[in-house]
């Protein structure tokens, strides 16, 4: 076999055995919940929500799915326009700027609704929730690894 073909293959391996163990690894270790997944854990198993509380936080949680979508939106558009200003700039140009500063204001948007989700879901809670969800909550926004 010719030391080219011999390379070729052996880097082909390589990538297929690099592949196997990414797929393997996320099988065995999942990748940590995101911070919805884990306020939704905290508000659900932690929270001893009534019946109420539940129906009522299912109702916020529908409400802002739909803002989050639409935000989120927003922002996989800015990153194409941004995307197309720096293929047409080759720098840090006007277009580039432009497109930075609505993405940037769509990230805060979508930062002010979420807050405003979570303020929204704290006025269901019991002062005695209120004060475990306010813990968590700074406790998750203080968390180097997040």
């Amino acid at each position: 076999m010719s030391r080219s073909l011999w390379l070729i293959l052996t880097t082909v391996l390589a990538f297929i055995a690099a592949i196997g163990g990414v797929a393997v690894g996320r099988l065995i270790w999942p990748g940590a919940p995101t911070s919805g997944v884990a306020l939704h854990r905290l508000l659900h198993d932690r929270m001893n929500l009534d019946a109420a509380q539940m129906a009522r936080i299912e109702v916020l949680e529908v409400r802002y799915a739909a803002r989050r979508d639409a935000r989120e939106a927003e922002m996989r558009a800015d990153n194409a326009r941004l995307a197309r200003a720096i293929k047409a700039e080759h720098g840090y140009g006007p277009r580039v700027a432009a497109a930075v500063n609505a993405s940037h204001m769509a990230m805060g948007a979508l930062q002010r609704e979420t807050l405003a989700h979570v303020f929204a879901m704290r006025q269901v809670l019991r002062p005695d929730q209120a004060a475990s969800f306010d813990a968590a909550i700074a406790d998750k926004l203080t968390d180097p690894t997040q």
